[in-house]
């Protein structure tokens, strides 16, 4: 009898214990960072090198990082790498920001690279073709679409240059390039097909899309390196996902300035 009243009794006890135990047990967010990335105009920089790309990304302590590297190159970059510690696939050696700074630190850092671009080859090269056949046929389209990016470069060239970090990591930067692409966008997107403006950024956000699903709910730290221009495309959906926490770049800028400033390495606190 009292074997029997024991787990009895205890049972309401369970039930309210479970029933309150997950109300009070907080949703782990994952915290999303966008590194808008110049790719070789970071060699150089003065503003925005690959050692304050280094350096960032120790502050921010990454567990995973999305990188515009397409799924059928990374094995092969891993490969190269870890054989010679020198990467010579065609795509990945072009990004600096991977081949200088983010595959030496994986041999510091604990963190997952996931390939999410959705760039190809053949897409490249027929996009290039493309649009040399585009220039002589749809010439003042194309005109349209040079002059919009003349007047971004400018726009861009008077807020501190391209290469200004601080200012890549705006809204109002943001908004200039949607600006700056419309022409290009309008015109030659379907003519591109999957090289297109919005199919290239369709796609690539499709592969970030799907890594933040298997992630969800599990409270990482993720780091997304992808060309600048794409940060445009890339935050209106990112801020409609309520599984995550947008963190700004400029808030680890601001704290990499600050310990600059005072004289301590932001790259030592990265690595404590």
């Amino acid at each position: 009898m009292y074997r029997r009243l024991v787990p009895a009794f205890f049972l309401p006890l369970l039930f309210v214990s479970l029933v309150f135990g997950q109300a009070d047990s907080p949703v782990k967010k994952n915290r999303v960072i966008f590194m808008g990335m110049i790719h070789s105009n970071h060699v150089g920089s003065e503003k925005f090198g690959l050692d304050k790309v280094r350096d960032l990304i120790r502050d921010i302590k990454p567990d995973a990082v999305f990188c515009e590297i397409p799924p059928d190159r990374i094995d092969e970059a891993n490969r190269q790498y870890k054989e010679s510690g020198k990467i010579t696939e065609s795509r990945v050696k072009v990004f600096p920001e991977y081949v200088d700074v983010l595959y030496p630190l994986t041999k510091e850092m604990d963190f997952k690279m996931y390939p999410c671009a959705g760039w190809t080859k053949p897409m490249a090269d027929a996009r290039r073709k493309k649009m040399k056949e585009l220039s002589e046929t749809h010439a003042d389209e194309y005109a349209e679409m040079t002059a919009a990016q003349k007047k971004l470069e400018e726009a861009v060239e008077a807020k501190g240059g391209r290469d200004n970090p601080e200012f890549i990591h705006t809204d109002e930067y943001d908004a200039l390039v949607k600006k700056g692409l419309e022409p290009y966008d309008k015109h030659f997107n379907d003519a591109l097909g999957a090289g297109g403006w919005t199919n290239i950024n369709k796609a690539h956000y499709g592969l970030v899309e799907k890594n933040l699903d298997k992630l969800t709910g599990q409270g990482q730290t993720i780091l997304i390196m992808f060309g600048a221009w794409h940060k445009s495309w890339f935050m209106d959906p990112l801020r409609l996902r309520d599984d995550i926490e947008l963190i700004n770049l400029n808030e680890f800028l601001s704290k990499s300035d600050n310990a600059a400033g005072s004289g301590k390495s932001s790259a030592g606190q990265g690595s404590d």
